[in-house]
C-alpha cells in the first residue's frame, strides 16, 4: 500500500487505549475513504462519521488527517467534490468516489486482504 501521511490521527475509542493512537498500515485511511464514498457522496463530517460507526465506535478519523487527505484523494482524480446543501441547510463539499477512484478502491481493497492475510498467517502461527 502507499504511504498516507496522517495516519496518527486515527485513534482508536476504546476503554484500553483512549486517546492512544492505533498502529495501523500506512495507506489504511485512503481505503477508509474510498469505501465510504462510494457508496454515496458524503461531506468530511460524515465521513469521519460513517467510519466510526461502521468500525464499532473503534476508529476516530481526526480533521486534522481527514481534510488533507481528501484533497488528496481529489488531486489524484480519484474523488470528485461538489459543493451542495448539506442536511442543516449550509453549503458542504460531498465528496464522491469517481472511475478511476473506483478502481484504486479496488486495487487497494485487494492489498489490504493481501496484506491482512498474511499478518493473520504470522500470528496464528504456533
Amino acid at each position: 500500500m502507499r504511504q498516507t501521511p496522517g495516519l496518527s490521527t486515527i485513534r482508536r475509542v476504546d476503554n484500553h487505549s483512549m486517546g492512544k493512537s492505533s498502529d495501523l498500515v500506512q495507506g489504511t485511511l485512503d481505503l477508509l475513504i474510498l469505501k465510504t464514498v462510494s457508496l454515496e457522496p458524503k461531506h468530511g463530517w460524515a465521513i469521519a462519521k460513517r467510519i466510526q460507526q461502521v468500525s464499532g465506535e473503534v476508529l476516530q478519523v481526526q480533521q486534522g488527517s481527514l481534510s488533507p487527505a481528501l484533497h488528496r484523494l481529489e488531486q489524484q482524480g480519484w474523488i470528485r467534490a461538489k459543493w451542495t446543501e448539506s442536511e442543516t441547510g449550509r453549503q458542504a463539499k460531498f465528496d464522491s468516489l469517481s472511475t478511476a477512484g473506483r478502481k484504486q478502491l479496488e486495487h487497494e481493497a485487494e492489498n489490504w486482504k493481501r496484506l491482512s492475510g498474511a499478518i493473520n498467517l504470522v500470528i496464528q502461527e504456533a
